[in-house]
């Protein structure tokens, strides 16, 4: 049957009897588990409730902002309620206080608000702390990025380990980390089994190939977002716009995805992190991801 034609089955169905969402995929797949991320749910109401409605859409987790203004006994109290996972963090000030910055203050505020984060993930149960290490722009040339980074990445690792919280470097638009050989030598430089990967699946497609880069990374590869992009939207109508495409709908091949995380060992989580909403929004979302699973 066409992915397509399957899909637009899928979604049908759920729609029809409200359950397809919850239908698990074989768990001998790479990708096994469904998470999004906390910003994803638009429906106003209390976090024990957003914990409930994404259990019932069938995800099994959700990934958190840290530090956030989230309090952390509302956080584990929805965890024991609903069996919800937090299966990671996103630390919140890699974007507006860089590791990259010349500015040695800024750069210590965001390895506090790393440490901050690594201690609050393992207090949810986590394992990761997604981390963007640097941003290269015309006041910070790639060698600073890559020095400043490294240095400050460094302080961080006895706190990973005594928390066993491994930091996931992601590969998101920041003019640094442009090739996986790269990325490979920014991750082995540190020596360190808390040092990891944070793949982003739709990131990649601007400029390379998924699964090109999870093979060169082999088990480096900790945690996955799942996203899509579409070229051929960003060719006819700018960049940006090729990350307007469902789940499925773009220029990622995710059966050659899927056989790229099956050949380096992975098995586990994959994230959401595309345009949230409300409930109907969100049950397409798990559908989907449902599909992109099992291709």
């Amino acid at each position: 049957m066409d992915r397509r034609v399957f899909l637009n089955n899928a979604l049908l169905g759920s729609a029809v009897i409200g359950l397809q969402p919850s239908l698990k995929f074989s768990s001998n797949r790479p990708l096994n588990k469904k998470s999004l991320k906390i910003g994803m749910i638009k429906e106003d109401i209390p976090l024990l409730d957003k914990f409930r409605l994404i259990k019932e859409l069938g995800f099994d987790g959700v990934e958190l902002d840290s530090p956030s203004d989230l309090n952390h006994n509302e956080v584990l109290d929805a965890i024991s309620a609903t069996g919800i996972k937090v299966p990671g963090l996103v630390n919140s000030m890699h974007w507006g206080s860089p590791l990259s910055d010349p500015d040695q203050s800024i750069r210590s505020a965001c390895t506090e608000s790393m440490i901050e984060s690594l201690q609050e993930c393992k207090k949810y149960g986590g394992t990761t702390v997604l981390l963007v290490p640097g941003v290269v722009k015309e006041e910070v040339s790639y060698e600073d990025a890559w020095e400043r980074s490294t240095e400050e990445i460094k302080k961080l690792i006895p706190i990973a380990e005594s928390t066993g919280i491994k930091i996931a470097i992601e590969n998101v638009w920041n003019n640094f980390l442009l090739s996986p050989l790269e990325a490979v030598r920014y991750i082995d430089q540190f020596n360190s089994d808390h040092i990891g990967w944070y793949m982003d699946i739709g990131n990649i497609i601007r400029y390379g190939w998924p699964e090109h880069w999870i093979k060169t990374l082999g088990k480096r590869v900790i945690k996955v977002d799942i996203k899509d992009y579409s070229r051929e939207k960003a060719n006819k109508e700018g960049v940006w716009e090729g990350f307007k495409v469902k789940l499925g709908e773009g220029s990622v091949n995710w059966g050659r995805v899927n056989q790229a995380l099956t050949e380096i060992g992975y098995d586990g989580w994959g994230s959401a992190e595309v345009s949230g909403g409300d409930r109907k929004r969100l049950e397409e979302i798990s559908v989907r991801m449902n599909d992109l699973y099992a291709a």
